[in-house]
């Protein structure tokens, strides 16, 4: 009985540490941003466009209307069991530029600094409607008559 007892226990321990490390928060990071050192190498108003990316490599984007400016994001996201995951950190490197392509400024953004940008994305149907092709093959069948096969 003691036997039984003693595995019934160990048995709910095991079960209750694995129940309890499956709800350990899980992080991953996305990303890069060049760190100061890095940065000590770029000279505002001497370095260009192709050395900055040579010091610290390429961006991860560059401005969306005009060319002015590259983007290093980082974010650090948090995971948690059954919760919606979390940007718990954030950091955006941007590199401005002039019309010539010299670095003009150098800026660095935490996630305090953010603001909360909804993101709206425009879809472009296809004309006609929204069937398949399998469905349009399949109703193209029942579109012929006997007539069309016999002369």
């Amino acid at each position: 009985m003691s036997g039984k007892r003693f595995r019934f226990g160990t048995s709910m321990a095991v079960l209750c540490i694995l129940a309890l490390s499956a709800c350990s928060p899980q992080f991953r990071n996305h990303g890069y941003v060049p760190n100061d050192e890095d940065l000590a190498l770029i000279t505002v108003g001497v370095d260009t466009r192709a050395s900055v990316e040579e010091a610290v490599g390429a961006p991860a984007m560059s401005g969306v209307i005009t060319d002015t400016a590259t983007y290093y994001v980082q974010s650090r996201v948090r995971r948690f069991a059954w919760q919606e995951p979390e940007v718990v950190e954030r950091q955006v490197l941007a590199i401005s530029y002039d019309s010539a392509g010299v670095v003009t400024n150098i800026e660095r953004f935490g996630l305090e600094d953010g603001q909360v940008v909804p993101i709206s994305r425009r879809i472009t149907g296809t004309s006609g409607t929204n069937e398949s092709i399998i469905r349009r093959l399949i109703g193209s069948i029942g579109g012929f008559r006997a007539s069309d096969f016999l002369e």
